[in-house]
């Protein structure tokens, strides 16, 4: 079982979600190699392409976003994305705990609208992902 008890998670999960913030997503990594406790590492105001900056090859991280785009020509739209990263060089018993701690994260970062499985930093790119939102938005007058 992860643990999720700092508050600075769920203080960053809730500026992440208001409306009258910048911050844009937060970053939780593991305290330490051998922890099952959850830190938040960072937030940011830059969407995807900084977050896609913070996360390191040798981890396994989940990131919590909120990405803007435009429904039509005169409407935007804002939608949460929850990101389980799993570097390339991430070490095999930590790769072999994400399934479960995944459970645990999503009882906290609870509100998204779909979860991105990233094992590079490419998958993260804005633009699959924003397809994927669409999508999964339901009404779509722009054909996607």
């Amino acid at each position: 079982m992860a643990d999720l008890s700092d508050p600075a998670i769920n203080e960053a999960y809730l500026d992440v979600r208001n409306d009258k913030s910048e911050t844009n997503w937060l970053l939780l990594d593991y305290e330490s190699d051998r922890s099952d406790k959850l830190v938040l590492t960072k937030t940011g105001t830059g969407g995807l392409a900084e977050l896609k900056e913070e996360l390191e090859d040798s981890r396994a991280s989940y990131a919590y976003a909120r990405v803007r785009y435009a429904n039509d020509k005169e409407s935007q739209r804002e939608k949460f994305i929850l990101v389980v990263w799993i570097g390339p060089s991430c070490k095999v018993m930590r790769k072999a705990k994400i399934s479960v701690h995944a459970a645990d994260v999503k009882q906290v970062l609870r509100v998204y609208s779909i979860e991105v499985a990233a094992r590079e930093k490419d998958d993260l790119n804005e633009e699959p992902i924003v397809k994927r939102l669409r999508k999964a938005g339901g009404a779509s007058y722009d054909g996607v």
